[in-house]
């Protein structure tokens, strides 16, 4: 049965332009990636696949492709739906974060994993509070002074 990974994020990213927002692309990269090295940070790149930032972006059921500029430097992006981690709008936070395949999580993990799963995950706010559910702390008052 095929993923409904590339459906989704197809979706994701035609909502964003739709409401005129950025979408962005978090990737998981190794060495099946094809991205500019020195953006990488922590095995992890985000990438503006908006249509401004990008030229001939194909978005199909095994892998994202398109080029775009890099500091001025043009660049041919390959990424398998598999790296996907999430894509999201830029502006508010909004999208879907997956699960990475086992696979590619076993490269950068160095363990078996143990599920198979790829099942969608929204993002944006998170209804439990960091600090186990009791309220936050009052705000203190600033530091800073009015100078006239």
């Amino acid at each position: 049965m095929t993923s409904t990974k590339p459906y989704l994020i197809r979706a994701m990213y035609e909502w964003c332009v739709d409401q005129g927002f950025t979408p962005y692309l978090t990737v998981m990269v190794d060495q099946h990636t094809r991205v500019p090295s020195g953006y990488v940070r922590e095995g992890q790149i985000v990438l503006n696949i908006g249509p401004e930032a990008t030229h001939q972006l194909k978005i199909d059921n095994e892998q994202v492709t398109f080029q775009a500029r890099f500091n001025g430097v043009a660049h041919h992006i390959f990424v398998p739906i598999s790296n996907v981690i999430a894509i999201y709008a830029r502006e508010n936070g909004q999208g879907m974060a997956f699960e990475i395949s086992d696979e590619v999580e076993s490269m950068f993990t160095g363990k078996t994993p143990v599920s198979a799963k790829a099942s969608p995950k929204p993002l944006g706010v998170d209804p439990t509070p960091p600090n186990g559910g009791s309220p936050p702390p009052p705000p203190r008052g600033s530091h800073l002074k009015v100078v006239k």
